[in-house]
């Protein structure tokens, strides 16, 4: 008993969906009680942000180093970032990757688990999506190739709940607890603590960066260096003058408008600089740079034998 109740705990309420047949095995509705006891406990109060959530982190002074899941969309994959430690979030890419709502749900309860928080970055190609991984758990959304001031102002209102958006209410929703919250909670709650990314990718994003960070409900601007130095014509030259003039102008029109930035760091150095520049959200690593990596470390390891 004390280790489902444990691990429960750690999973968080996303494993309420799973512990009923546990109540009908044992017979104990005492025991099932305790259980939902120990859940809820695990969580925030109504109305209370999570410190490890990352719109709680960034109104501090904290860096927050992230990592990608994407090609290897697996809970485990979770865990072993969160047990090499420092990291604080990651997010989720189905921009190029298909994932299922239960995707993505699983890797939000293992982001619970360990202490970290996590969001989807997605072509802002319709509402539903953007509904569809809010429901199932994730901090936030980001919005890829975003083209204007505009086009992100639309985005933004997807993800919020009359009256500062369009969103649908549905109740049976990791966000929602799996209907314990009630309706005027869950909305209020919602909308102050799901943050939004937009990405700057582009060359409309970029000449409306600071019109894009003006924007309320936008939380967060991120840098997309591959795709920002292929708009720019210097394709994968993370080092040119030209994407960091134009990052430059990402960090500026953030300091004005008293916003957080991000970004893909492929580098050390280029790490450093951003860091210098103001870039509290760094990301350093993929899923599948990870196993590349393992996979060349054991190669070189072993190259003996390898012959």
């Amino acid at each position: 008993m004390s280790m489902v109740l444990h691990a429960c705990a750690r999973v968080s309420p996303g494993f309420v969906g799973i512990c009923p047949a546990f109540s009908l095995r044992t017979g104990s509705a005492a025991a099932w009680h305790s259980l939902q006891s120990t859940i809820r406990s695990a969580s925030p109060d109504e109305g209370q942000m999570r410190k490890t959530s990352l719109k709680h982190l960034i109104t501090t002074d904290e860096l927050i180093p992230l990592f990608t899941i994407a090609r290897v969309p697996f809970p485990i994959m979770v865990e072993m970032f969160g047990l090499a430690g420092g990291f604080r979030g990651f997010w989720i890419d189905i921009e190029h990757v298909d994932m299922t709502g239960q995707q993505v749900q699983a890797l939000a309860l293992a982001a619970r688990a360990n202490e970290m928080d996590c969001f989807v970055r997605m072509a802002p190609a319709g509402y539903w999506e953007v509904t569809r991984v809010l429901e199932a758990g994730a901090g936030g959304v980001m919005a890829a190739q975003i083209h204007s001031a505009e086009h992100a102002k639309e985005f933004v209102s997807w993800t919020k709940f009359a009256p500062e958006g369009v969103r649908g209410l549905n109740m049976g929703g990791r966000d929602c607890a799996y209907t314990h919250k009630p309706a005027a909670q869950f909305v209020e709650d919602a909308n102050r603590e799901h943050f939004v990314a937009i990405q700057i990718e582009t060359l409309g994003a970029l000449d409306e960066a600071d019109g894009i960070a003006a924007l309320e409900g936008v939380d967060i601007l991120f840098v997309g260096p591959a795709d920002l130095s292929l708009a720019l014509g210097v394709v994968g030259q993370f080092h040119h003058e030209k994407l960091w003039s134009a990052i430059d102008r990402v960090a500026d029109a953030c300091r004005r408008h008293g916003k957080t930035w991000g970004c893909v760091a492929p580098d050390a150095d280029f790490a450093d600089k951003v860091i210098e520049r103001g870039c509290r959200l760094p990301t350093f690593s993929t899923d599948i740079t990870v196993l590349r990596r393992g996979l060349e470390s054991i190669r070189s390891t072993f190259a003996k034998q390898f012959g």
